[in-house]
């Protein structure tokens, strides 16, 4: 696709927005996870995308996909890479280079429960980004990038603390 189509879309998009407040919040698809084997988990949205993970086998696992905490990585370091080539693409900017990783250090006593003080979650995250256009002033490139993982939605979510409930149901 051409960066004038998706300038376009995203054009089409905000103007409907804008036109169409009532229509900016929505709710997302339910995805539901079911434990098959051990600890390998198949995750299904309702129109039937499917991802596997399991966990290493140090933990009993098979490890014969990646780990959640794998898929949460890749998640914002393809949130991240899409919302800078929208912003790209949004201010007619081809980009020749782009390249976002992302990693964590984690604690693994949070994840065992071993010791209260330490979260199950990840310590910390970074992020990575190598982009490059040509004729393109590294500080335009650099707005771009504070601009996109500003309005990243998964970069949103693993830096600002969610409201989020929990419903159990017993069989």
């Amino acid at each position: 696709m051409s960066v004038e189509h998706i300038q376009n879309s995203v054009k089409d998009v905000i103007s409907y927005l804008s036109e169409h407040p009532e229509n900016t919040q929505s709710t997302s698809t339910p995805i539901t996870a079911v434990m098959e084997d051990d600890l390998r988990c198949r995750a299904t949205g309702v129109n039937g995308e499917t991802i596997i993970t399991d966990m290493p086998k140090a933990v009993g696992g098979g490890g014969s996909a990646p780990s959640p905490g794998w898929l949460s990585r890749a998640a914002l370091a393809t949130c991240d890479a899409t919302r800078i080539a929208l912003r790209a693409a949004e201010l007619g900017i081809a980009l020749d280079t782009l390249e976002v990783t992302a990693d964590s250090v984690d604690d693994d006593r949070g994840l065992f429960g071993m010791d209260k003080s330490v979260p199950a979650g990840s310590l910390s995250l970074r992020t990575r980004v190598k982009i490059g256009a040509v004729g393109v002033k590294a500080d335009v490139l650099r707005e771009i990038v504070d601009f996109a993982v500003t309005h990243s939605p998964v970069a949103d979510v693993c830096r600002r603390a969610t409201p989020s409930t929990l419903e159990v149901t017993i069989c």
